[in-house]
């Protein structure tokens, strides 16, 4: 009997193997983009919608006008901008088919907090310190004055040797 050869069957798996791993990085590669066209989106409307709330005070046109100039700055289309009083709700929108994402933001100004809300937390009474005992301060005898050294322990100019100069 004769055996079946396996020649090249290793070719065939490499082949299988490469193709596969070019598939997953073609996916991550279109995820990215995905990922990135839905931020630039994002970062786009936020952006017109503050262009179109700081120009409140020049009407809904010229005010939607401005958003749509910053829109188009950061490479997005504006897609929607509507301007109610105070506060603008713009949609935009980044990138090609078929990775097109659609963002909204709104901006206006802050509102202050109404006294009826009611409180986050319950109330809680002040935190208070244990009373401290006053400091006393301890009377510390004066240091006691070094002893005066003998005059053979300290170097004297001529006990210092130093190198002969070079003629």
């Amino acid at each position: 009997m004769r055996a079946v050869p396996d020649r090249g069957s290793a070719t065939v798996w490499s082949v299988a193997a490469v193709a596969v791993l070019c598939l997953v990085f073609g996916g991550v590669l279109a995820l990215g983009q995905a990922v990135v066209a839905r931020h630039r989106a994002a970062g786009g409307a936020d952006l017109a919608a503050l262009a179109a709330a700081d120009h409140w005070a020049e009407g809904g046109t010229a005010a939607c006008d401005r958003a749509d100039r910053v829109a188009r700055a950061q490479g997005v289309r504006l897609v929607r901008c509507v301007l109610t009083g105070q506060v603008s709700d713009v949609t935009a929108a980044s990138g090609r088919e078929p990775f097109t994402a659609e963002t909204r933001a709104r901006a206006g100004p802050a509102t202050p907090a109404s006294p009826a809300r009611p409180p986050l937390a319950p109330a809680q009474p002040p935190l208070t310190t244990p009373a401290r005992p006053p400091l006393t301060t301890l009377a510390l005898p004066p240091p006691a004055s070094p002893a005066p050294r003998p005059p053979s322990a300290l170097p004297t100019p001529a006990a210092v040797a130093l190198p002969a100069a070079a003629p």
